[in-house]
């Protein structure tokens, strides 16, 4: 395994804070409470998500050459920044009667039963949600109709995220490469492939479980309503047919993050930060 992460890639931690200010619709994606259940079923998610992906990375700084290590101080920078803002997002969101602590639970319980697997298998678990996050991302900034309808300030952190998802996508992919070298090929491919099935099971089953409570508690838990969700991920804007190529690609030998260089796509988004910076998330 050759690591593809350009040699001119820079990973920048941008400390914006996007204001806790009081939550001003529940539905607020547009008015849709599919779309809304979507994003915030994912933001419970993050706090206990990311806290985990630094852990996994951050065990093997020292088998690192220089270079890496300073991409896995920025790395930690930015997932550190990313929980602080969804803690906050996610108050936002359980004052609108949804039970945020319920759904960090399940994810919390998830995690633990990560924690009791082998470290390299707890870091073969972090690349694989690791590269289901870099693809929402890269689809989140490609597709402006992810967003359409948000306000603003709700815009800006999850662009603002996105961004550096993309920077960071190969962190932990080519820490993965340094600690698995000795491993035969066949034996690389076949963890980086189990995990990525065993991820993908518990990512789908905790945001599943986390939209049905959203439903739940907002009365709308009906098949009708599933239906909604089921077209708003597969057909329009269907986030989930748009990255499902990039999903499959990773089960190919031989597979880096960087095959698919998206820098210019981060950088295009990134040029409305500065005005983005000075909002505050109003949700």
């Amino acid at each position: 395994m050759r690591t593809a992460t350009p040699s001119d890639l820079t990973i920048t931690p941008r400390d914006l804070s996007f204001a806790a200010s009081a939550p001003t619709s529940r539905w607020w994606l547009g008015g849709d409470p599919v779309a809304t259940a979507f994003f915030d079923a994912l933001s419970a998610t993050f706090p206990y998500g990311e806290r985990y992906f630094i852990e996994c990375v951050r065990r093997y700084r020292g088998a690192a050459e220089p270079p890496l290590q300073q991409q896995i101080a920025a790395f930690v920078a930015q997932e550190a920044m990313h929980t602080r803002e969804h803690v906050r997002l996610n108050g936002q969101i359980a004052a609108h009667g949804f039970d945020v602590a319920a759904m960090e639970a399940r994810t919390k319980l998830r995690l633990d039963y990560a924690r009791a697997q082998p470290p390299l298998k707890q870091l073969g678990g972090t690349i694989a949600l690791e590269h289901f996050t870099a693809i929402l991302a890269h689809a989140l900034l490609a597709d402006p109709r992810h967003l359409e309808g948000a306000p603003a300030e709700a815009q800006a952190m999850w662009r603002w995220h996105a961004i550096e998802e993309l920077e960071h996508k190969a962190v932990a992919f080519d820490t993965f490469v340094v600690v698995a070298a000795k491993l035969p090929p066949w034996r690389r491919w076949l963890l980086r492939a189990s995990t990525m099935g065993i991820a993908t099971s518990l990512l789908f089953s905790t945001v599943g479980r986390n939209i049905a409570d959203i439903f739940t508690a907002g009365g709308i838990n009906r098949p009708g309503t599933w239906a909604r969700l089921a077209a708003y991920l597969l057909v329009k804007p269907g986030i989930l047919r748009q990255v499902s190529a990039e999903y499959l690609a990773y089960f190919r030998p031989g597979f880096h993050p960087w095959a698919r260089d998206d820098r210019a796509l981060a950088a295009e988004a990134e040029r409305a930060l500065p005005a983005m910076a000075e909002l505050g998330v109003q949700m």
